[in-house]
């Protein structure tokens, strides 16, 4: 019995060392290797693809802290009409950026896995540039970085602030909630196979409903296929459409 007692102790403490040599790995490549990339500094040839995402080389790169109007948005002038507040964003941030070269530091990523940068067109930080001119909203639920901004814009009527708007991330709430009613399984997400490529549209975007999906399930049908998160399309090879 002492005998058997003695093996099953020794048993033990031989799994309790193999699992302390497991854990080193984890001690030292964890969270620090996981992390390795923020803080970086980001550049490459840069696409714009809307008025707060940019493409800097092979990275899709989300401005940190502000939330511009999707390109098929409009908002109301001060008097009276509308205008094309979205497209004009994706334009202003074209005239910001114009022949500099851009650089964005590495945020880190948000909640859906895009990374997210403080974006620099020389020495214009285009992020609050955005703001400040009415181009965009301080996304003051995931910051307070460019509160003062979009307080200097308001007070100038500026953009967006010269009458109604609705924010985007109201915009963006309510085309997904009218696009999951006819989509299956709530997968609003549309992708489609182009000469420029295999593209996805979100709900917003301005082809969305000139993509006429010709299956009722998730799988592809003449190279077109439904997705439920931009993750699930970025990870199968397809890219977001570029406004431009």
């Amino acid at each position: 019995m002492r005998e058997s007692v003695k093996r099953a102790a020794a048993r033990q403490l031989a799994g309790l060392a193999l699992a302390g040599l497991l854990a080193i790995p984890l001690a030292v490549f964890g969270p620090s290797h996981i992390n390795a990339q923020k803080g970086d500094v980001l550049q490459g040839e840069v696409r714009i693809v809307d008025g707060d995402t940019i493409v800097l080389g092979e990275t899709r790169v989300r401005l940190e802290g502000i939330d511009a109007p999707e390109t098929t948005q409009t908002c109301g002038r001060r008097f009276v009409g509308q205008w094309r507040c979205g497209e004009e964003a994706t334009r202003h941030l074209v005239r910001l950026i114009g022949a500099e070269t851009v650089k964005c530091e590495d945020l880190g990523l948000d909640k859906y896995g895009r990374t997210l940068g403080r974006c620099f067109a020389g020495s214009t930080n285009l992020n609050a540039e955005m703001v400040r001119s009415g181009h965009a909203w301080a996304f003051v639920r995931y910051s307070q970085a460019y509160v003062a901004q979009e307080a200097e814009a308001r007070a100038a009527h500026a953009g967006i602030w010269q009458g109604a708007s609705t924010p985007a991330w109201d915009f963006r709430a309510r085309a997904w909630a009218s696009a999951e009613t006819q989509s299956p399984d709530g997968c609003t997400i549309k992708g489609n196979v182009t000469n420029a490529g295999r593209i996805y549209h979100m709900p917003w975007s301005p082809w969305y409903e000139k993509v006429r999906m010709d299956d009722s399930g998730r799988g592809a049908a003449k190279g077109k296929r439904w997705f439920c998160s931009e993750d699930e399309a970025l990870a199968a090879g397809w890219r977001p459409a570029l406004t431009r």
